[in-house]
């Protein structure tokens, strides 16, 4: 009977050893699977939380309007090894997926996948690894994205030297999505062949226009190089004047709506180009020989010690309005020349200051050779016009614009877009003269280092430290207390 008894309760426990077993299993199972789930609805969904102390991953609210409102199919592939991957951006372009439905990304491993770099290689910019390539097949249009793409330099005040400032992985993936998928692309179309800035000097300046969904191309004005009708072209400091046929060419351009950039360096020999002076004045344009001094009493309007690097005046104009009312007011022109202060505008041009110097500023007339800066009692007094839009309508009834600056770094040097709000200005100039409205994007980059801690970034972290012990003591005490005297 014992014995009996014995082997059923054996079974019984085994029974329940192999229930256990059974239960534990699939336990774990529902586990994995419940966590796999959640991981692929985190990824679809865009539901996993950003922890990392400058929201790297996390979209802007203008990132959200543009894809809301995208009507193109976008695909993204993510040229990185197994293994090698960019987490943060990988991350990133699943909350791109997640966000919008016409959005798709896909790892492609470069080495395995050698016709894909071929299809989307240019001469001038070869596809290779750790990069992105964004591409439309409606617009069949596509931008590649490298590293460099990612990081922001910033200058080094004190070492004068740049350094990584910050991150733009979702600036640089948005304005990429905007450009393959926009409907219209305006053109701008650099002149050469005058003794113009060559494409080494403007290279920072076309890779900005690039950014901001802009197709640049160059001309030498010839009968097939013209700008069309529509564009937007550019004279960087000419040294030659234009022929009579060139003058004759431009002004058709302009008659059927096209529109013109200039800037007229100091050093710029403008007063002995009679055509292209002639351009100038058509728009209201008529620059003054000389450089425009600052006062050195008065320090707010110059930089470092330096009278001819001005900081000048932004007036009030379409233009500026938006940069005025956000504050970003701060460029810096070193060694500009002025133009006259425009005249009352007619029924046909309506021009107006952009950039004026402090009325304190004097203009030098520079002989070749003098490099003396210093006052004198013939030096013209301030306020100069430095800067000047203009619209004119011509005998067709079409917009042609016009803006002009008296000193070309503005356009050219990203030392001085780093230190100011240049490449903000360049933008909406830029918007103004093809007469487009929200071109560039205001994604603002995220801080590459993590910030300095200081005696206030301590309080939370200290309150935790008391708090926890003292919470965990008072558990104690409310579950001992009760067994005293037991």
């Amino acid at each position: 009977m014992k014995k009996r008894n014995g082997n059923a309760f054996a079974a019984g426990k085994r029974r329940y050893r192999r229930q256990s077993l059974l239960i534990v299993i699939l336990l774990l199972v529902s586990l994995i699977a419940l966590n796999a789930a959640f991981s692929v609805l985190e990824t679809r969904n865009g539901w996993r939380t950003d922890w990392s102390f400058n929201s790297l991953t996390t979209h802007s609210d203008q990132t959200r309007e543009i894809l809301e409102k995208l009507d193109k199919p976008v695909h993204i592939y993510a040229l990185y090894r197994r293994g090698e991957e960019d987490a943060p951006l990988m991350e990133l372009l699943n909350r791109y997926a997640a966000a919008s439905s016409l959005v798709t990304w896909e790892q492609a491993d470069p080495r395995l996948n050698p016709a894909l770099l071929s299809r989307y290689s240019t001469e001038t910019q070869p596809v290779t690894e750790d990069s992105l390539i964004v591409t439309c097949g409606e617009t069949g249009r596509w931008r590649v994205l490298t590293a460099e793409s990612f990081v922001s330099l910033g200058l080094d005040t004190e070492t004068g030297s740049y350094a990584s400032a910050g991150w733009t992985y979702e600036r640089s993936i948005t304005e990429a999505i905007l450009y393959t998928t926009r409907d219209r692309i305006p053109r701008v179309v650099i002149a050469r062949g005058h003794g113009e800035l060559g494409e080494d000097v403007l290279q920072s300046f076309t890779e900005l226009l690039q950014s901001n969904q802009y197709e640049v191309a160059w001309s030498d004005l010839t009968g097939t190089d013209m700008p069309e009708a529509g564009d937007l072209l550019v004279f960087f400091s000419p040294l030659r004047d234009l022929t009579e046929t060139e003058l004759e060419a431009l002004k058709a351009f302009a008659g059927q709506g096209g529109s013109f950039l200039f800037t007229c360096d100091y050093t710029d020999p403008v007063s002995r180009m009679e055509r292209y002076s002639s351009l100038l004045r058509s728009y209201g344009i008529i620059p003054l020989d000389g450089i425009v001094c600052a006062d050195p009493e008065d320090q707010q309007t110059y930089y470092q010690n330096s009278r001819i690097q001005l900081i000048p005046e932004m007036c009030s104009t379409d233009i500026t309005l938006e940069l005025l009312s956000a504050g970003m007011s701060t460029v810096l022109l070193p060694g500009c020349r002025a133009f006259e202060t425009p005249a009352e505008s007619d029924r046909s041009l309506l021009s107006a200051e952009v950039l004026r110097s402090a009325d304190s500023a004097y203009l030098k007339r520079i002989d070749a050779g003098t490099t003396n800066v210093e006052r004198t009692e013939d030096d013209p007094s301030g306020p100069f016009t430095l800067a000047l839009q203009a619209r004119r309508i011509t005998e067709g009834g079409a917009v042609s614009r016009a803006f002009a600056v008296g000193c070309s770094s503005l356009m050219t040097a990203d030392q001085i877009w780093a230190m100011t709000d240049s490449q903000q200005l360049i933008i909406r100039i830029m918007e103004f003269l093809v007469d487009l409205n929200g071109s560039g994007t205001q994604i603002i980059e995220k801080d590459a280092l993590r910030p300095a801690l200081s005696v206030g970034s301590t309080g939370a972290g200290s309150v935790l430290l008391v708090a926890l012990p003292t919470l965990v003591l008072c558990v104690a005490l409310a579950v001992l207390l009760p067994r005293r005297n037991r």
